[in-house]
């Protein structure tokens, strides 16, 4: 099976226009069916708990990770239909540029979250904080390990006059 790997030298390629081709390996269930009634961010109060089904020719490479406490899921922010390069962040009221930002509507929609894992049961993973929309198809799984994920000394950009109000929001009309 192909997976869509680049080479070292096609990555050097300015602009080349490059595609590449993603297969799901499962589905995210959340109790989120609009995206208006979802968190923003996996933090969030409102992040709720659900599950990832992953489809059965993966359920081998699901062995070992019931032994940590966080995942990382990477999945396909299938209901946006839009690239905007400058956004107007929920925590914000002037335009950002993209990058500077975790909006949805990228050139390409991948979504990242760092969720709790509960428990595993067959191809089922049980997650907590979840704040992905319901029938999110799943990209990829990769174990949280705080020695690698959560460096220290950083900056948070814009974001630091707003930090008392980052677990309080929910999405609103800018998330469709």
């Amino acid at each position: 099976m192909h997976y869509g790997l680049v080479s070292i030298r096609d990555a050097n390629v300015k602009d080349s226009g490059l595609q590449f081709v993603y297969r799901a390996i499962g589905i995210i269930h959340s109790p989120f069916r609009d995206p208006r009634d979802m968190p923003i961010q996996p933090t969030s109060e409102a992040a709720a708990e659900g599950f990832a089904e992953v489809f059965p020719q993966f359920i081998p490479a699901l062995k070992d990770l019931d032994e940590f406490s966080h995942v990382i899921l990477l999945y396909h922010f299938h209901r946006v239909n839009r690239v905007e390069l400058l956004v107007r962040p929920y925590l914000d009221f002037g335009l950002r540029g993209l990058f500077a930002t975790r909006a949805p509507t990228r050139p390409n929609p991948i979504g990242l979250s760092v969720v709790r894992l509960v428990r595993i049961e067959g191809p089922r993973l049980f997650l907590a904080n979840l704040d992905i929309l319901d029938g999110t198809p799943l990209l990829d799984i990769k174990p949280y390990v705080p020695q690698f994920d959560h460096p220290e000394n950083t900056q948070i950009g814009w974001l630091e006059g707003f930090k008392h109000k980052i677990r309080e929001a929910r999405a609103d009309d800018r998330i469709q």
